[in-house]
């Protein structure tokens, strides 16, 4: 899951409009990756009476983001300050991932 993320890092650093087109379709064509992943990552990790509502609340939380994000992105985009929002959600991200992917080594070497 972490690594399907990554690539879509990439865009706001790449030196042209070619490769910046090439990166954000290699990150369409896989970013729908991780969803399965997820799902059993939380399945893993929730007791079972509390599955259904963890993952309605995944389920909200990444829609409310998606949501509110444009609100927040589109003065910055139309201002001079263009790629700080790439910037600033692909770092985001990409401490997302990493944390998700230490705390799933923790968890799954605590089960040894």
């Amino acid at each position: 899951m972490v690594f399907t993320h990554l690539p879509s890092n990439l865009v706001p650093f790449m030196p042209n409009l070619t490769l910046a087109i090439t990166v954000l379709l290699l990150r369409f064509s896989i970013s729908q990756m991780d969803v399965p992943t997820r799902q059993s990552y939380i399945i893993a990790v929730v007791d079972s009476p509390e599955r259904t509502a963890a993952v309605g609340i995944t389920r909200v939380a990444r829609t409310t983001g998606a949501a509110l994000v444009p609100i927040l992105a589109v003065p910055l985009v139309s201002g001079t300050l263009d790629w700080v929002p790439f910037v600033v959600a692909g770092v985001l991200k990409v401490i997302y991932d990493l944390l998700l992917l230490r705390n799933f080594r923790m968890t799954s070497t605590a089960d040894r």
